[in-house]
């Protein structure tokens, strides 16, 4: 029987096929061997011995890689980009004589780094806008729902459920704005060279910084970019790798926020995450709805968080102009915290699309604490109607004390105003008792807070980042 052999949970189960594309042999090779083109078609405008049809050459062979023969020189040469510089020459033989001249691995390596990070951030975006989306529909439906609030998740003062959903939202678009600015201001390496000096371009332009200086800016236009790093060694800041770690831990704190909260109102049966079918909740416990996804989500989110360090790690022990500790740990933290990232939000935007709430259950819950919550109004009442604010206060406090402790020691339901009904002490009757228990009049501004909120943040923000639906699959 043949032996199977390791695959990442990533790619087998959770990411996307567009986040695994970008991060695929096809998409990094084939970007070399573009900025191979690009090199090429600069150093010729710039006055370099190399012409059209070399070219012409370069740019045909791009997409037809032989990995069986590259794979075979890496093993001999121990060198990658030396093996795919042999590989692609082997599709250019007239053009193999230019290709990375005066040039560093860097150059490839670094740049394709840059431009796939790009691309990556682009789709994380895309996803973080559909779950901004969908939880501003959640929220516009919701926003007039009460439910129980909570402190340190102990009940308090009522809120809404809309409300609740745009502290969810206004983490996320803490997040836009972040992944927003990594994205425009993340720069290509450019030509550095060995050590960041560009001294073998100097040489290979006889001299003339101007035209060193223009190659940057020809390789950076080739690709729609406007500039370069300034300066550098023979790579670019590995900061640059830690602020792309960090935004997409980021990302991934505002979604295990959410997942976590969900699991907390899925035990209260409030709020659910979806629940398929013919889906299965436990192999022992068949009635058991259990918020695997969000549980899912958690799981992801901790292990993105946590691989932010890596590339705290590796920015700060770079030696000098270059050490090569780096590589390894690049080649797995920076794509698989896109995979897993984009696994989270594949989660977010199909659980998020899908909420299930239960306003009867919300009710029961935030009416089981409503007397406690208003007996600050009705003490204010009880005054106006000409009440000693001392007396009643005291009235209050002991019928308080009794009654919790009635639900906590015996299981009872909240028999409060029942007592400050019958207490002849007590001068409100049970009409004017009862009227305060709208939960309407405790939720504040939370209503008006989610329209002003989603009207004058929230939808101007998709509107200006051209929002396009995305339909995620959960396929396990």
């Amino acid at each position: 029987m043949e032996k199977t052999v390791y695959e990442s949970p990533l790619c087998s189960r959770y990411a996307s096929d567009e986040m695994q594309y970008l991060f695929s042999p096809d998409m990094r090779y084939h970007t070399w061997r573009r900025l191979w083109v690009a090199l090429a078609k600069a150093e010729k405008e710039l006055g370099l011995d190399i012409t059209q049809e070399q070219i012409d050459e370069l740019i045909a062979g791009i997409e037809h890689i032989d990995y069986e023969a590259i794979a075979k020189k890496e093993k001999e040469t121990r060198h990658d980009v030396m093996s795919h510089i042999y590989g692609y020459g082997l599709n250019c033989p007239n053009a193999k004589g230019i290709i990375h001249l005066g040039a560093t691995s860097c150059y490839v390596t670094d740049n394709a780094d840059a431009l796939i990070y790009i691309d990556a951030l682009k789709l994380v975006i895309k996803k973080v806008l559909n779950v901004i989306a969908n939880l501003a529909e959640f929220a516009e439906q919701y926003k007039d729902l009460p439910t129980l609030g909570y402190t340190h998740f102990q009940p308090a003062q009522p809120t809404t459920v809309g409300k609740r959903a745009c502290l969810w939202i206004q983490d996320f678009m803490l997040d836009l704005e972040e992944l927003t600015f990594v994205k425009n201001t993340t720069k290509l390496l450019g030509c550095k060279g060995t050590t960041g000096t560009q001294a073998s371009f100097l040489s290979l332009f006889n001299g003339d910084h101007e035209k060193v200086k223009k190659l940057d800016k020809l390789i950076a236009q080739e690709f729609g970019m406007s500039d370069t790093y300034p300066v550098s060694g023979q790579t670019y800041p590995r900061k640059a790798d830690s602020r792309i770690l960090n935004v997409l831990s980021s990302v991934a704190q505002s979604a295990y926020r959410f997942a976590n909260d969900m699991r907390l109102l899925q035990h209260m049966r409030e709020i659910e995450e979806p629940f398929e079918k013919n889906q299965i909740g436990s192999s022992a416990m068949a009635y058991k709805r259990n918020p695997m996804r969000c549980e899912r989500i958690c799981s992801l989110s901790r292990y993105v968080i946590t691989n932010a360090q890596n590339a705290a790690n590796t920015a700060a022990t770079q030696w000098l102009e270059r050490t090569l500790d780096d590589s390894a740990n690049r080649r797995i933290s920076l794509p698989e915290g896109f995979l897993a990232i984009d696994a989270v939000l594949n989660l977010m935007i199909n659980v998020t699309s899908g909420l299930v709430v239960y306003p009867k259950v919300i009710e029961k819950n935030l009416m089981e604490f409503l007397p406690f919550i208003a007996t600050e109004n009705l003490l204010m009442s009880a005054a106006k109607a000409g009440g000693d604010r001392q007396e009643m206060h005291e009235i209050i406090r002991k019928h308080s004390m009794d009654a919790a402790a009635r639900m906590k020691l015996e299981g009872k339901d909240c028999d409060l105003l029942h007592r400050l009904a019958n207490d002849t002490a007590f001068i409100l009757d049970k009409e004017q008792i009862e009227s305060a228990l709208n939960p309407k009049d405790y939720v504040g501004r939370a209503p008006q807070q989610v329209t002003e909120y989603l009207n004058e943040y929230v939808y101007p923000a998709l509107k200006a980042n051209d929002f396009e639906k995305v339909i995620a699959e959960v396929n396990v």
